[in-house]
């Protein structure tokens, strides 16, 4: 599947153990395991977590997936890629680990008004990778998103399998876009006659992975993965079971601080930026 290089616009089961992105239970898990070649901008991030390739030498992720964190080298296409900087939202606060225990209420509250973005900046341009092309516009509501991911797997009955790596093999979904409004995108886990026939939904350790949606026959990054939606106890809710929401960081949102912070070479780095600790 070919991308542009415009700016612009479970059963809980051992055999998982090396798959990613949370699918049907009632699809073969071979029909959602793809090569790296089908998004070779893909940026693998220390550990665990993703960003993707926006321009030769600029890598956007989600804050959350990097704040704290040494970040010296990301993979993209197979090649280890030194990072120079990184840089993070001003508007990114990590919440309090008090936040995730208990109700989940002051938690989603809280992370409803964060900005979750992140860019780095690599060392040398990338060459042998065409960036991908960034949606600007403001009608993500409806279309069918694109999802791809290396992280932990498991099916919408049984959800996340927690014996699974959080970087396996890639895999890709589909999904129908909820809303988008604002800061984030919406997307939830379809099952019966409302889902795609590769319906499924990120796994823990897809933090920054990308969400594409298709204009004019060509996919673009609408988003990136963020973080899950829950109610009640956080200790007993049942994630990434179908009806679960995912919440998406949304490039056309962010595109103009997306810009500036690649045109601006005076940036803060992430040295001043990735240390705020929630009130």
């Amino acid at each position: 599947m070919k991308r542009v290089g415009l700016l612009t616009a479970a059963v809980v089961l051992s055999a998982f153990s090396a798959r990613a992105i949370i699918i049907r239970h009632d699809v073969p898990d071979a029909k959602y395991k793809v090569d790296a070649k089908e998004f070779p901008q893909l940026a693998d991030l220390p550990g665990s977590g993703e960003g993707v390739l926006v321009s030769p030498v600029w890598v956007v992720t989600v804050a959350r997936a990097v704040a704290g964190k040494d970040v010296s080298e990301v993979v993209i296409n197979g090649v280890p890629r030194a990072v120079a900087r990184v840089v993070i939202h001003p508007g990114y606060t990590p919440a309090h680990p008090e936040m995730e225990r208990g109700d989940a209420a002051p938690l989603m509250l809280f992370e409803r008004d964060v900005d979750d973005i992140a860019m780095l900046e690599l060392k040398e341009p990338v060459t042998d990778v065409l960036p991908v092309a960034m949606y600007r516009g403001n009608e993500e509501q409806s279309e069918v998103a694109e999802i791809f991911g290396k992280g932990m797997t498991g099916d919408g009955l049984h959800g996340e399998d927690a014996n699974s790596p959080r970087r396996g093999e890639l895999r890709r979904a589909y999904t129908r876009v909820e809303q988008a409004n604002g800061r984030w995108i919406t997307l939830q886990f379809h099952s019966k006659r409302e889902a795609q026939p590769l319906e499924g939904m990120p796994g823990d350790g897809d933090e920054g992975g990308p969400v594409l949606i298709k204009v004019h026959g060509t996919w673009a990054l609408a988003g990136l993965v963020s973080r899950k939606y829950a109610v009640g106890d956080l200790s007993t809710y049942m994630f990434f079971h179908y009806g679960n929401e995912t919440y998406v960081t949304r490039i056309s949102h962010y595109s103009p601080w997306i810009d500036s912070v690649m045109v601006n070479d005076t940036a803060e780095p992430a040295a001043a930026a990735d240390s705020p600790t929630a009130p």
